[in-house]
């Protein structure tokens, strides 16, 4: 008989498949509205309690086949793999040690969050008030209530990042994605169709407040 934690290291492999499809799919979708330059951003998919499936490092996320998917454990190691995961997987696995209904995270670089990142770096969030498409972040039914969006410094140190985004998870606000100062945006959902609502309802969010700062 196979031990239990034996079972625990071992992805199902139609569940895996299953989630580089998706991975790639948003990778091709998400690439073709510009936001996913150069090879920037990762994307990550929750396979069980003790692995993601997340894009390996350095490929063109515009272009991702499932050949571009690899397994980490939730400490970010690699799993039956010798491809090198994204340098920011401790950020997605954070995201799903916190959030039990977190099954898919999105990370994308579009020109338009990197620029609000580092305009409204300063404040440290950017608050979204009266925007009909606001709606389209799960838990919020109306634009009466207005969004905060933090947005936390960059470094390269991945464990300081997380320690940064750990303290905003604990003041219990609500959070369903966050800016990296001149980086870019993470965003998850339920399933990978909520994670790519999230990304475009922020990506069109953001472009509004850039466009009326410019306007005003």
């Amino acid at each position: 008989m196979t031990a239990p934690d034996t079972l625990a290291r071992t992805p199902d492999p139609t569940r895996l498949a299953a989630c580089a499809r998706e991975i790639a799919a948003a990778g091709r979708k998400l690439g073709a509205q510009g936001l996913t330059p150069a090879t920037s951003s990762n994307f990550s998919m929750r396979l069980d309690e003790a692995h993601i499936a997340i894009t390996v490092s350095g490929r063109d996320k515009g272009a991702l086949t499932t050949d571009d998917v690899m397994v980490t454990d939730m400490c970010g190691n690699p799993v039956a793999a010798s491809a090198r995961p994204s340098a920011e997987t401790l950020l997605h696995t954070q995201i799903y040690a916190r959030f039990a209904h977190a099954n898919a995270v999105l990370h994308t670089h579009s020109r338009t969050q990197t620029v609000a990142s580092r305009l409204y770096a300063a404040a440290g969030v950017v608050r979204f008030d009266g925007y009909e498409l606001q709606k389209a972040i799960a838990g919020h039914t109306s634009h009466e209530h207005a969004i905060e969006l933090p947005v936390f410094p960059n470094t390269q140190d991945m464990l300081k990042l997380v320690a940064r985004v750990d303290a905003w998870i604990k003041t219990d606000k609500p959070l369903y994605g966050y800016l990296i100062e001149g980086h870019g945006i993470y965003t998850w959902g339920h399933d990978m169709a909520e994670a790519e609502r999230h990304i475009e309802a922020f990506e069109f969010l953001l472009g509004c407040e850039l466009d009326l700062r410019r306007l005003r």
